[in-house]
C-alpha cells in the first residue's frame, strides 16, 4: 500500500480526517523552507503538498504567486525541490509528499527523468494543474506506471460528464476546489462543498479533500465534517510573508509562525 493510501487508512481507523498543508519549495529561501517542511508533520500535517515554483502560476492567487517569485529569486529549481524531498525523507519515511504545480518545469526537466528522480527522492504523488485528462499519455499514465499517484482537481463548475473523465485515472485522493477562481481569495460555502463532495464520492471510492479559501480552525472543522480532508495553503504562505523583514528575508519568527499556525489549524481535525 502506498503512503497516501496508508495515511487515509490510518486516519479512518482513528475516526480522523486528513490535514493537508501546502508550502512553496524554497520560500523564502532553501534552508528556511526545508526546516518548515521538516516541522510540518509534528505540527499536525498528515499530507504535505510541496509547490514547485513557476514564473506563471495561473491557478494561484497573489499570495502563492508571490511565494513562487520569492523562491525563484532565491535560486530554487525543480532539482533543488527534489533535493528537499530527499532531505525530508532522511528523517521521515511515512508522511506523504505531493508535488504540486505546472507542467512546464517538468517538461523541460524532461518528464521521464523527472518521474524517475521524483520516485527516487521519495515523492508520493503529483498535482499538475495544467495537464488535462485529454493529455493523460503525456504525464498521468507514465506517473502511475512509475508508482506515483496522480491527483486531479475538480471544481464547482465541473459538469457530470467532465467529472467522469477527470476521475478516470485519478489516484491517491481527489482535490475538490471549493470556490471558482484562484487560490486564497474567498471563503468556501459549506453547503455547496457538502453537496459537491457527495457528488464526487458517488462516483469514486478515492478520498476527497477540500481546499481553497480555508483559513480558520472553524472552517477546518466544518469542512472536515463533510469531506475526507482539508487543504490549507494560502494561509501558511501568508504567514511566511508576514514574518519576513523589509528585504523579504526570513527572520527568527518565520519557521515558528508557520508551524504554530499549522498546529492551531490542525486542532480542528481531532475526533470528537
Amino acid at each position: 500500500m502506498q503512503r497516501i493510501a496508508r495515511t487515509f487508512a490510518r486516519l479512518a481507523a482513528a475516526n480522523k480526517k486528513a490535514f493537508v498543508t501546502f508550502i512553496t519549495a524554497g520560500d523564502p529561501d532553501y534552508a528556511t523552507s526545508l526546516e518548515i517542511l521538516k516541522g510540518l508533520p509534528k505540527a499536525g500535517a498528515d499530507i504535505i503538498e510541496l509547490g514547485m515554483p513557476f514564473s506563471d502560476p495561473m491557478a494561484d492567487g497573489p499570495a502563492i504567486q508571490r511565494a513562487s517569485q520569492r523562491a525563484l529569486r532565491g535560486g530554487q529549481t525543480l532539482l533543488k525541490t527534489l533535493e528537499m524531498v530527499r532531505s525530508f525523507r532522511e528523517g521521515d519515511k511515512d508522511t506523504p509528499i505531493v508535488l504540486m504545480g505546472y507542467y512546464n518545469p517538468i517538461y523541460v526537466f524532461p518528464a521521464e527523468a523527472f518521474l524517475a528522480e521524483a520516485v527516487a527522492a521519495g515523492v508520493d504523488g503529483l498535482i499538475v494543474v495544467d495537464v488535462p485528462p485529454e493529455a493523460d499519455d503525456e504525464l498521468c499514465l507514465p506517473a502511475l506506471k512509475a508508482g506515483l499517484n496522480f491527483i486531479r482537481l475538480t471544481a464547482p463548475t465541473t459538469t457530470e460528464r467532465r467529472l467522469d473523465s477527470v476521475l478516470a485515472n485519478t489516484s491517491g485522493f481527489v482535490y475538490y476546489v471549493s470556490i471558482a477562481g484562484v487560490t486564497g481569495t474567498r471563503a468556501p460555502d459549506l453547503g455547496a462543498v457538502e453537496q459537491n463532495v457527495k457528488r464526487i464520492k458517488a462516483r469514486t471510492p478515492i478520498p476527497v479533500v477540500v481546499g481553497f479559501g480555508v483559513r480558520t480552525p472553524e472552517q477546518v472543522q466544518a469542512i472536515a465534517s463533510v469531506s475526507d480532508g482539508v487543504v490549507v495553503g494560502s494561509a501558511l504562505v501568508d504567514a511566511i510573508a508576514q514574518s519576513l523583514d523589509d528585504a523579504r528575508c526570513a527572520t527568527d519568527l518565520t519557521i515558528g509562525s508557520v508551524l504554530d499556525l499549522v498546529e492551531q489549524l490542525s486542532s480542528g481535525m481531532k475526533p470528537a
